[in-house]
């Protein structure tokens, strides 16, 4: 799923929640086999009726049987034994998400089957079975991953119980009936409205992976390696499909040649769903997806919304295998899934679209890519990659950038290390011994053990277990050795390390020709074997999880060959250490500026956004006044203003990375360098925009668009306000509305805000109306004070996993009073599933306090020789 994080917790206090928590787990004596579903959902009511039977084996007699429900009225259940139809009578516990079956006399070891006749009620939070709706129709649909399938059916939902699912879909007449396999029949009635689709069987699979949907979809179809495709969404949309469809149509078959295992199931559709909370979801043979992360309108779409839809579609395809084949024994290795389809959607995108160069991206700063998990992972609030969690809000606070970016950037460190087609290996031998099955972390990196015959385990063993970051302190290279130490790394350098760590690293360092010699360390201090080669580089390919302090020559050297000797990933690394050096006041602001400096020429897109990216920051929370803040933004203009006249205007020839060059450099001039011309350029560029799309490259046209919003007027919001209630395409829609929260009017932000809560916005987008001014120096208290004083209605907005979003969107601020106003507000307002959040928050907060206070002297000296 692409979706968000889990703390550790103090010992003693985790004994006190555990014995709680545990008490949501079901017992392992009843084994379920497989299930027959017959689902009917009214639509117009908003309520479905089920008829279910499970094959279950009795592990020993008893006279209750426990399995999770919620929302659901039972109306009947029996057992049926050895031919005799047993009653039983239902006692619920909603807290627990469990239903207890009893039977006046003992179930006897041994096979025997439950029948179920049930109701409930297709729900508006976006979970479980529940309604989504258009303008012109209404639609049944499911999200079950991690613990919703319980909505929809009673279920052992867990994910080690594996069984098989034969589904039947009654859907009024007219209506398209969608599940995990293939349609085997489709009949009149069993209502005069109705018609009845019954679909084959699956292998087995986890509840959570169960997917039905019943509504009116436009479809278009393909085909690989001889699988049938489909990519479907509601009317009007099938005109945006082509491009996920070429895109699934690649990587199927890229995926049956790595893994070496075919894609297992009789075809795969890929659904857009105009209600969806997360990004899509890999449901077995039937991916669901939010409607912008599917479709591609090609005349308007950005490169960065193409790359998005590739990323996504290649991920959940890439869990076909991790995750749906072989799926974790229980949540706590969640980032077996999601980890392992991280760090394969670039690689499967990447073969796609290699002029994309997402390769450089894994390394940048995004969320999940390698630099963004180093600085999350290197906070006081952090977890290690496998963690406890047994309740529904423990589970959903693991989808977040530990589970995600942090377990795909150790997994490429480790395929760096043992060598691609090692690790390919050791990944396929590991799916092989466990198809249609579960395994844990130890399964995993046995495997690749034993294909590399390299200390794999070792290394897998101490990042999954160790919580945060390693830092690596060089001392100087001599005669082909290297002295190291190793301890944790944090971004705030007042927080005490309390407790000595120690991993066991793979160092790749660098080599002529951009080749690499790898050691491993393993103690905390070490001499490592190096190549004889200048400059000295730790990281070789950008690719290690550590951070890495080098002696002021080493450090100097590599800046002054920082566009000759490395390459496009490795000065991305040097860009995202250096900035973390600064976090940690081991680098002055001025020593990054410098960096900055010394790649303002970068040909690459990727490292130029890296280098520009903390000049937010740098302004927004070091800066102490206006006038640093001017010298800062002259020092932008100087310094990125004759690479953007270098460019010249768009040209239909541009490639991707010019394209995203040129947008970047625009980007930066105009937010960070408030340059009267790129700003002028703005406006009339947006305007023209949403007129006549196809007037400007729309990579530009998205950039000029946002910075015409923070100068905007009225009128303009008024634009985009209609663009968003009228557009019949989804990306320009999302734009349009993302576009609202980014004024820096009060009116106009205070209206975007209002404009969140009176319903005309989905939920699964309203929060982002709020998470975006919070963002903004220039903004913030606004959206703070607005927020406060609408509760009832924001809250209103949130979906399961939204809340804990806006929590955490409060690490903005950077000041002790401000901290202790979000504390005591989320104290008195509490919201399910982000106590993580709010602890994150906190955390960023002094972050931010301490950053200002250590750097604050340090860009005041450098701004005094500008």
């Amino acid at each position: 799923m692409n979706s968000f994080g889990l703390r550790r917790v103090v010992p003693c206090l985790f004994v006190v929640l555990a014995s709680g928590a545990w008490g949501q787990r079901l017992p392992q004596t009843v084994v379920p086999e497989h299930y027959t579903l017959q689902l009917t959902p009214d639509l117009n009511s908003a309520t479905f009726t089920g008829v279910e039977s499970i094959d279950v084996q009795m592990q020993q007699p008893a006279n209750e049987i426990t399995l999770n429900a919620l929302e659901i009225k039972f109306s009947k259940v029996t057992a049926t034994v050895n031919g005799q139809e047993m009653p039983a009578t239902v006692t619920e516990d909603p807290a627990n998400q469990q239903a207890t079956l009893h039977f006046d006399n003992p179930l006897p070891a041994g096979p025997l089957t439950l029948h179920i006749d049930y109701s409930g009620i297709l729900n508006d939070k976006l979970r479980g079975f529940y309604l989504s709706k258009t303008p012109t129709q209404r639609l049944a649909v499911t999200q079950f991953e991690s613990t919703d399938a319980r909505r929809a059916f009673p279920s052992f939902d867990e994910p080690a119980f594996k069984a098989t699912f034969s589904v039947t879909l009654v859907a009024p007449k007219g209506d398209m009936a969608i599940s995990n396999t293939n349609a085997i029949s489709d009949t009149p009635g069993p209502g005069p409205d109705q018609h009845t689709v019954q679909f084959a069987t699956t292998p087995k699979m986890s509840t959570y992976l169960v997917a039905f949907l019943v509504g009116n979809f436009d479809c278009i179809s393909g085909q690989s390696d001889g699988t049938p495709i489909r990519v479907c969404a509601t009317p009007g949309n099938a005109q945006y499909e082509h491009f996920a469809l070429s895109g699934a149509e690649f990587f199927l078959h890229y995926y049956n040649q790595y893994f070496g295992i075919k894609y297992p199931m009789p075809k795969l559709d890929l659904i857009g769903i105009p209600d969806f909370e997360a990004g899509a979801m890999e449901n077995f043979g039937a991916i669901t997806f939010r409607e912008t992360a599917l479709l591609v309108n090609p005349k308007t779409a950005t490169l960065g919304e193409e790359q998005n839809v590739a990323i996504d579609v290649a991920h959940e395809m890439a869990h076909q295998w991790f995750g749906d084949m072989v799926t974790m024994q229980w949540w706590n290795n969640i980032w077996l899934n999601e980890g392992f389809a991280t760090w394969m959607e670039t690689k499967a995108a990447g073969a796609w679209k290699p002029e994309w160069h997402l390769e450089q991206g894994a390394v940048g700063g995004g969320f999940f890519g390698l630099n963004g998990s180093l600085n999350y992972d290197a906070q006081k609030i952090t977890r290690p990659i496998r963690a406890e969690a047994n309740t529904p809000d423990q589970i959903n606070q693991m989808f977040d950038a530990i589970s995600y970016g942090k377990a795909a950037a150790v997994l490429s460190m480790t395929e760096n290390y043992e060598t691609p087609e090692v690790f390919r290996k050791g990944v396929h031998n590991y799916l092989e011994a466990h198809l249609f099955g579960n395994a844990t972390a130890e399964d995993f990196w046995n495997a690749q053990a034993a294909a590399s015959h390299l200390p794999v385990d070792k290394i897998l063993e101490s990042f999954i277990a160790e919580p945060g970051v390693p830092m690596l302190t060089f001392g100087e290279p001599v005669n082909g050795t290297v002295k190291v130490t190793q301890q944790r790394f944090y971004l705030n350098p007042t927080i005490e390390v309390a407790v000595r760590q120690k991993w066991t690293i793979p160092v790749c360092f660098g080599e002529p020709n951009h080749q690499q010699k790898c050691d491993v360390m393993s103690e905390e201090q070490q001499s490592l074997a190096i190549p004889h080669a200048s400059p000295f580089f730790p990281d070789a390919g950008g690719k290690g999880y550590y951070r890495y302090a080098l002696p002021e020559d080493v450090y100097r050297t590599l800046v002054s060959d920082v566009e000759t000797q490395l390459t496009p990933a490795e000065r991305i690394s040097l860009l995202g250490n250096e900035w973390a050096e600064v976090h940690a006041d081991q680098a002055s602001v001025g020593d990054y500026l410098d960096l900055v400096a010394a790649v303002k020429d970068d040909p690459n897109a990727t490292v130029i956004g890296m280098a520009v990216s903390p000049l937010g920051t740098i302004a927004n929370s070091i800066a102490g006044n206006e006038q640093e803040r001017q010298t800062l933004a002259a020092w932008v203009r100087k310094t990125f203003r004759p690479e953007w006249d270098k460019l010249g205007a768009p040209s239909p020839s541009d490639t991707p990375n010019q394209k995203e060059l040129r947008a970047t450099l625009f980007a930066v001039l105009g937010f960070q360098g408030e340059d009267p011309d790129i700003i002028a350029q703005a406006k009339q560029m947006a305007s023209g925009y949403f007129t006549n799309p196809g007037s400007v490259d729309p990579t530009l046209a998205q950039t000029a668009a946002s910075l015409a919003a923070i100068h905007g007027d009225a009128a303009y919001f008024d634009q985009l306000q209609h663009v968003y209630e009228t557009s019949d395409n989804p990306q320009m829609k999302e734009t349009a509305l993302g576009l609202l929260s980014e004024f820096r009017d009060p009116a106009l932000e205070r209206r975007a805000m209002e404009y969140a809560i009176s319903g005309k916005v989905r939920n699964q987008d309203a929060i982002f109306e709020f998470m975006a001014p919070l963002g903004q120096r220039q903004t913030r208290n606004v959206a703070w004070n607005f927020i406060q004083q609408n509760w009832n209605e924001v809250q209103k907005q949130f979906t399961t996993a939204m809340g804990g979003y806006l929590v955490g969107a409060t690490g903005v601020f950077c000041s002790e009073q401000k901290k202790q106003e979000v504390v005591d507000f989320f104290t008195a307002h509490p919201v399910p599933a982000s106590s993580d959040a709010l602890q994150r928050a906190e955390d960023s907060i002094d972050q931010c306090v301490q950053l200002r206070s250590a750097q604050g002297p340090n860009l005041e000296k450098w701004a005094a020789g500008q």
